[in-house]
């Protein structure tokens, strides 16, 4: 779990973004600050969609760590809270693809509309690392039920 920034009227606004070990993209959340109840609304709707993970790695923000204890306290889970830079790589890596697109656009128009762009970069970037068929249980998702699912 992890935050990327991106330009939203001329203004910073945080990319929300968790990846699983394997480098396949969880959930996205954009939001217009970076604080403790973005965070957690982030984490919520992660675990929501997706099952919850028993250990999250989070490089040393504050944000997240507050948001990981509120959901503990909330719930009654014991989320594991790992906060190690070196660990966090393979996010900080996959927010590369998404850096990549939004700097030469020079930032974007209204923060809603951040949402649509940002399901199509990471369904192009999903593509290109061949994250096809999602598996659950004896389910399996194709492409396009997986774009829907990240659409929603």
């Amino acid at each position: 779990m992890d935050e990327a920034f991106i330009t939203v009227k001329g203004q910073w606004c945080s990319l929300s973004r968790a990846i699983d070990k394997q480098g396949q993209a969880i959930d996205f959340l954009p939001t217009e600050y970076r604080d403790k109840e973005a965070a957690l609304r982030f984490l919520k709707k992660a675990i929501r969609r997706h099952r919850g993970p028993g250990q999250m790695t989070s490089d040393g923000s504050d944000t997240n760590e507050a948001a990981i204890k509120s959901y503990n306290e909330e719930h009654g889970t014991q989320l594991i809270i790992q906060q190690v830079r070196y660990l966090n790589h393979i996010v900080e890596q996959d927010h590369r693809a998404v850096k990549w697109v939004t700097k030469p656009i020079l930032g974007f128009k209204q923060l809603y509309k951040v949402k649509d762009i940002i399901v199509l970069m990471e369904l192009m970037h999903m593509l290109k690392k061949t994250q096809m068929v999602v598996e659950a249980g004896e389910e399996s998702f194709t492409a396009a039920e997986l774009f829907y699912s990240l659409a929603v």
